[in-house]
């Protein structure tokens, strides 16, 4: 069974999470526009969005655009603690919790009408819960499929409640934009846009064949699928994580190579202590870079072999670095991410190279240092070209 007849799948998004939580926090900020961050927008309050800020905006122009705004430090062991706080509220509601990111989850609340009510009844003591308990706004969507529940949870912000009845799903959907739907992002709709296609119902006109001639084959089937509300994914709990990464928001000033290397390194040396502390491995390092036209470029290297080593996860980065140079100088970079991705099921397979004459191996300094961070934490010991750099922000994360 793939969805229930009903609409019992609950989408939960925490508001603007960063900027909430400073909220919360600092009464004066209430009300008040707020930014989260100076060189790059972290998170944007609605009452600072209502000015056109934007997350992953510059902080330069997001000042221009709103010059009453407060701007504050981000505080990542505070949006953690709120994390944990919000996730301990949606398992007290069920059991069965799909964590997505931090400050959102679907919850497939079927089954627990006789105890617990109807799913509006539910997801509208789960709010209350969350503003009791943690102090922090939340919308919910209710659908029959996970799609059309983060849909409804998007009409519904800020601050709302939205459910969308079976035998009115496609009178809901098919007015929405094209961006509604999952994996439209702005190519995909300047590319459907070009052909005068606007909204969903207007994708829901064509037939798969056309749609994968328009857009690809992989992503006809899913427009095809998703413009019909056509989604047999249920709620499943216990996901271990597909890929681990990290990124940082660069700005718009221009790097050395030199001082490009140093980010690499700091991303680098997170991701393969992630990989470590949660006992996993991966084959494939992916590269993805934002430039100052806010396109986008990703490349990626597959490994020999599985592994969460940090030197040769290195390596791999630095390849992929080099090869996208051109673009780099070309186009100036404001963000560079990571991701160790084919990750293995079966637990660590550490791949292996000699050192120093064959008494040691990346595997034992790995562990050491790892040790020494577990003991005194993660800044005790750190690389020698990371002394005295801003090692950038580490965003909260969901467990790997």
């Amino acid at each position: 069974m793939f969805v229930s007849g009903g609409a019992t799948i609950l989408h939960a998004d925490l508001d603007s999470f960063y900027a909430s939580v400073e909220q919360r926090d600092d009464p004066t900020l209430r009300g008040r526009p707020v930014i989260v961050g100076g060189g790059v927008v972290l998170a944007a309050s609605y009452e600072a969005r209502a000015y056109g800020v934007r997350t992953a905006m510059g902080g330069r122009q997001a000042r221009l655009l709103c010059p009453s705004a407060a701007v504050v430090p981000p505080r990542m062991s505070a949006y953690s603690r709120a994390s944990d706080d919000v996730f301990a509220v949606f398992r007290d509601t069920t059991p069965l919790v799909e964590p997505l990111s931090v400050d959102e989850a679907f919850l497939d609340v079927s089954g627990l009408q006789r105890l617990s009510g109807n799913p509006v009844q539910i997801a509208a003591r789960l709010r209350e819960e969350v503003r009791v308990r943690v102090g922090l706004p939340i919308t919910v969507g209710i659908a029959r499929t996970k799609f059309l529940a983060k849909v409804a949870s998007q009409e519904a912000k800020p601050d709302g409640l939205l459910l969308v009845p079976p035998e009115r799903e496609l009178e809901f959907l098919h007015p929405l934009p094209v961006r509604r739907l999952w994996g439209v992002g702005a190519k995909t709709a300047e590319k459907l846009q070009s052909h005068g296609i606007e909204t969903v119902a207007e994708v829901a006109e064509l037939s798969e064949s056309m749609l994968a001639a328009l857009v690809g084959g992989a992503m006809g089937r899913q427009l095809y699928c998703l413009s019909r509300n056509i989604d047999r994914r249920w709620v499943q709990t216990g996901r271990r994580r597909r890929s681990v990464g990290a990124q940082r928001a660069l700005g718009h000033g221009r790097r050395t190579p030199a001082e490009l290397d140093t980010v690499v390194i700091g991303l680098i040396d997170r991701i393969a202590r992630r990989l470590r502390s949660a006992q996993r491995t991966g084959r494939t390092v992916v590269l993805r870079l934002r430039f100052d036209d806010f396109t986008r470029a990703t490349r990626s290297h597959t490994m020999p072999r599985a592994t969460s080593s940090t030197e040769p996860i290195l390596a791999a980065a630095r390849v992929l670095v080099a090869a996208a140079g051109a673009l780099i100088a070309e186009r100036g970079i404001t963000l560079i991410g990571f991701a160790v991705t084919n990750i293995d099921s079966d637990g660590a397979q550490q791949l292996e190279l000699p050192l120093d004459g064959g008494r040691a191996n990346t595997v034992d300094l790995d562990a050491a240092v790892d040790r020494v961070r577990r003991r005194y934490g993660n800044a005790m010991l750190t690389r020698g070209v990371l002394v005295g750099r801003d090692p950038g922000l580490e965003m909260p994360h969901l467990p790997d």
